[in-house]
């Protein structure tokens, strides 16, 4: 298999969403003590279908071994390496409110490459606050801190109104990775990378679900047949009643 990262080797951007998710279910297999998996077990563990899945994987180069399945260590391994999570990641946060301080606290980044590096906030009240072995610095200080320490990952964990300024002045200190939680759409140059965390946008989804499954029993439907029928015939009553 190549050293190459996965965007100029072509792996396709939905086959890359789903890696961490085959390397979750595998890193629980790995606790377990299981040494060998198949795509049927490893798929059900991820919650796709297998055909996907070896799909997925063939793209790293792995087909498994026909009657035995996939090595579960050296699968990680290779997961693992092509996220890039064979070396670790310098991380800062911005916004230490509620989700801010969670995150900062969350001791499940430095297991899986991610360390925190520094916590910045602009609120004189926050500034100096010890969360684990860091003090939350004060946002001015963002710029003397990247000039002395490199930073991959910025993550946004400020209100809507301010998110875009801080975006920008990540940008400018030549973070091209951001991960945010603002509710807001933010605005990058080309180059960086933006990943949006929206709680409320995934409750409406799951409402939505909720509702369509609802109208499909009401209407004496199974909402999971195999043609997409009672999913079309529920999906047309919701639409009658809401527009």
């Amino acid at each position: 298999m190549s050293d190459e990262p996965s965007a100029r080797r072509g792996i396709p951007d939905a086959t890359v969403a789903r890696l961490p998710v085959y390397l979750r279910a595998l890193g629980a297999l790995a606790e377990r003590g299981t040494a060998t998996v198949s795509s049927e077990e490893l798929a059900s563990a991820a919650g796709v279908n297998s055909a996907k899945l070896r799909k997925d994987l063939s793209h790293l180069g792995s087909y498994g071994t026909r009657g035995v399945g996939y090595d579960v260590e050296y699968l990680v391994y290779q997961i693992s390496r092509e996220l890039g999570l064979t070396q670790d990641w310098p991380v800062v946060i911005v916004g230490i409110g509620n989700l801010g301080h969670a995150l900062a606290g969350y001791a499940g980044f430095a297991t899986r490459g991610f360390e925190v590096v520094a916590l910045f906030d602009s609120d004189p009240a926050v500034v100096g606050q010890q969360i684990g072995p860091l003090t939350v610095l004060p946002l001015d200080a963002l710029e003397a801190f990247t000039a002395e320490q490199p930073v991959a990952i910025g993550v946004v964990a400020t209100p809507a109104g301010p998110a875009q300024a801080v975006c920008d002045r990540l940008v400018e200190v030549g973070v091209r990775s951001v991960l945010n939680f603002a509710p807001v759409v933010l605005q990058v140059p080309p180059g960086v990378d933006v990943r949006k965390v929206d709680l409320s946008t995934e409750l409406q989804i799951l409402a939505f679900h909720e509702q369509r499954k609802a109208v499909a029993e009401a209407m004496g439907l199974d909402d999971a047949d195999d043609d997409g029928g009672a999913a079309a015939a529920a999906a047309q009553a919701i639409s009658a009643v809401t527009s």
